[in-house]
């Protein structure tokens, strides 16, 4: 692998997309410590650090995608969060509305016409988000639970308030200008790419706060199990059941086409990180209602459950998560559809009839191998709140969840687009 790494960087356009690639990575981390205007750096450091040794902080999927700047209010506070939500949005929305699906089915133009309602979508999440993060920041309700020793921002004017909400949705912006230089002059995925920089970026200060707070031995245990459990998603990760498929050869001209064999690959986890997302934000919905209501009693009762190291929150969120895998499935997996494009080609799967038949096999194999596939992702999701039963500190476990999931799936990615330029030169690649 170091071998082939050597061979890509002596490869000229190569490693000019590499090294492109690595200079916009550290443009987008520059944004990310760069504080927005009418913010007081200090107290808003003292109070972050005082809500994360509390456990107080409400907003850690978000802080997440944000690469730890959302707790430090910077220019790209937001991270990739509006873009992801808005891509999901228009995803889902596809299913329901026709006009989206007929975009969809256009090709490239279509594409690139539902690429830009994502980015005015994305706009208008990100006026939105960050309207409401600095109106909590304004009067103290960032932290929930947590006293500062000052107020975080100079001013609460109303001018101050929106240059800050410009600030924060220019950089979201920027974020996609950046991600999408990447995919065109880097070497892909540009989104991904910084997604994973944004998870990355978090690891090295909590694995020092797991080697301050504990000892080596526990350190060397996380790192140890972290491993493991990497190599376990990679293995479920490739893990794929291909089905086979064979196309009839016909006449088209005086030409003979068709008389391939080629393959279905459903893969195991089918779905992704999506069940994790949307289950995250439906469990913060009642977290959510106790800050609006603190004094409703009901809210105050369901309060206690609401803890990552309850038992009955893992349950729940385990359920959601199963749940939302089927459901993410079965709505972005078309059977039928997929069906009538082999039929429509002259393709078929040896052993079953092409059309119906066809579908409902499709439709029989999917719901076994989406089983295994939902079960993992509960189980992974599961690893930070056992980690705060045990460890006292989910904030500071590096390795589950959300996290580990975006780290292993967007280096494999890139580590195959990487390979396949080298293939086309004739070098080895990272994966043989």
């Amino acid at each position: 692998m170091l071998t082939a790494f050597a061979r890509a960087f002596r490869t000229p356009d190569l490693r000019k997309k590499i090294l492109f690639t690595l200079f916009m990575i550290l443009v987008f981390r520059v944004g990310s410590i760069l504080p927005t205007p009418n913010v007081n750096v200090k107290v808003l450091k003292d109070t972050a650090n005082a809500a994360k040794q509390s456990n107080t902080s409400l907003y850690g999927l978000v802080d997440l995608f944000s690469g730890g700047a959302l707790l430090k209010l910077s220019v790209f506070a937001l991270g990739i969060m509006p873009y992801i939500t808005a891509s999901i949005i228009l995803q889902l929305l596809t299913v329901v509305i026709p006009r989206l699906e007929a975009l969809k089915k256009e090709g490239q133009a279509g594409t690139t016409k539902i690429t830009q309602y994502t980015r005015y979508l994305t706009v208008g999440l990100a006026i939105l988000q960050g309207t409401g993060i600095v109106a909590m920041a304004s009067t103290g309700q960032l932290f929930q639970g947590v006293s500062g020793s000052g107020d975080i921002l100079y001013d609460k004017g109303i001018f101050p308030i929106i240059t800050m909400v410009i600030c924060m949705v220019a950089g979201t912006t920027v974020i996609m200008w950046l991600g999408e230089l990447v995919t065109d002059r880097g070497v892909g995925n540009g989104m991904s790419i910084l997604i994973f920089t944004q998870v990355v970026a978090v690891f090295p200060s909590q694995f020092w706060a797991i080697y301050k707070s504990k000892n080596g031995f526990v350190f060397t245990i996380v790192v140890l199990v972290g491993l493991a459990i990497m190599a376990g998603v990679v293995f479920v990760e490739q893990a794929q059941r291909r089905i086979p498929v064979q196309y009839a050869k016909r006449m088209v001209g005086r030409r003979m086409y068709g008389g391939t064999s080629t393959y279905i690959p459903l893969k195991v986890n089918q779905a992704g990180i999506i069940p994790i997302i949307f289950a995250s934000s439906l469990l913060y919905l009642p977290v959510l209602a106790t800050q609006l209501w603190p004094n409703a009693k009901w809210l105050q009762k369901v309060q206690p459950y609401l803890q990552q190291d309850n038992a009955w929150h893992m349950v729940i969120f385990f359920a959601f998560i199963i749940f939302f895998t089927y459901f993410y499935v079965a709505i972005t997996f078309n059977p039928t559809e997929v069906a009538d494009n082999m039929k429509k080609y002259g393709g078929f799967i040896p052993g079953i009839r092409p059309g119906r038949p066809t579908a409902e096999y499709l439709d029989f194999v999917l719901t076994r191998i989406t089983t295994p596939g939902a079960v993992y992702l509960g189980l992974v999701s599961l690893i930070p709140m056992v980690a705060l039963a045990i460890l006292g500190a989910s904030q500071d476990f590096p390795f589950g969840g959300t996290s580990i999931l975006i780290v292993v799936g967007v280096g494999l990615d890139t580590v195959k687009q990487i390979e396949s330029q080298l293939q086309q030169r004739n070098y080895e690649g990272f994966l043989r």
